[in-house]
């Protein structure tokens, strides 16, 4: 399969990019420092990974690298970047959209604050005492409601380098909703509690880098399971 990572020198992006490589798949890496790219890759990843170097911001550059792709990753910026973050998402989704020989499937990283919390129609992210920056996530996830792609979010909480105190659990992955068991009793919460209620549970929604990455791989397929849908990752789900 021939994949494209945009932000391949990140943390996603650059696992994205070994893993793929592992699994036998054609990858391309579009940077903007094709220096720190092969400082982060082995010898083995770096030999077997296309690189285009540019602007992530410029269409023709963007729509050129999605020449004949199957697949796109799109793990570049974060929503700390504001209005640039936002416009980046856009550019290349935008891209997808319109180029003739790019096949639709398209993997975006969002965050846990993008799901719903089980039991309530809320989302984290409009909860009182979430960083104000996550209504970005908000905001390209508009964009892709909007899009006929075969899109999907990765909703992660917090991304951790190992996972070596679950190494016997598997992730746990959902669709729209949190990876986390709740009580109904949260319905009667005030949203600020409510709030204050995931917040001391948030340790409870961190994965390793490789997990994520490994669960956006194994679903490159167009017309897949998580097609159109909001994708959670954890390895506590099951505690109440």
């Amino acid at each position: 399969m021939k994949i494209i990572v945009f932000g391949a020198t990140g943390n996603t992006g650059k696992r994205a990019l070994k893993q793929g490589v592992i699994r036998g798949h054609e990858m391309t890496a579009f940077v903007r420092n094709a220096e720190k790219f092969y400082e982060q890759q082995d010898e083995r990843s770096a030999g077997q990974v296309k690189v285009v170097v540019d602007d992530i911001l410029n269409p023709i550059s963007v729509g050129e690298a999605l020449s004949h792709q199957d697949a796109a990753i799109i793990a570049a910026g974060h929503a700390g970047q504001g209005e640039e973050f936002v416009r980046l998402v856009d550019n290349i989704i935008s891209q997808c959209e319109i180029h003739p020989s790019f096949s639709g499937r398209v993997w975006v990283m969002g965050g846990a604050g993008l799901l719903h919390i089980p039991n309530t129609d809320l989302i984290g992210n409009n909860l009182p005492g979430f960083p104000p920056a996550f209504q970005n996530h908000n905001r390209n996830f508009e964009r892709l409601l909007q899009s006929e792609l075969d899109w999907s979010v990765m909703c992660p909480g917090t991304m951790i380098d190992s996972a070596e105190s679950a190494a016997s659990v598997h992730p746990h992955v959902t669709t729209e909703t949190l990876p986390l068991k709740v009580p109904k009793t949260i319905q009667d919460l005030s949203e600020a509690d409510l709030a204050g209620y995931l917040f001391s549970r948030l340790q409870e929604l961190d994965v390793a880098y490789d997990d994520v990455v490994a669960c956006m791989l194994d679903h490159l397929e167009l017309g897949g399971p998580f097609k159109k849908k909001r994708v959670g990752i954890a390895y506590h789900g099951n505690r109440s």
